[in-house]
């Protein structure tokens, strides 16, 4: 299950885990114009941890979904 919420400077996409036992942490992701963030609660400290990517790292974790075992390089827009 997941929720989207537009907010005045960013996106935010919520990850609700409802897969089989046990279940891991809401994991929340805030686009903004230059980057996007993810948040997770972690359970050990009961604090949230937050990764911020690029909008090109975005982009390569995108494109590696997809892609088989390798190393690539993506060309960027020239725009």
């Amino acid at each position: 299950m997941f929720t989207i919420e537009h907010e005045f400077d960013a996106t935010v996409v919520t990850l609700v885990d409802e897969g089989e036992l046990p279940l891991q942490e809401d994991v929340i992701v805030s686009a903004f114009d230059e980057c996007v963030t993810l948040q997770q609660v972690d359970p050990r400290s009961d604090q949230v941890r937050t990764i911020t990517l690029s909008l090109d790292q975005v982009r390569d974790l995108a494109a590696a979904l997809d892609l088989p075992e390798g190393a690539y390089q993506l060309a960027r827009d020239q725009t």
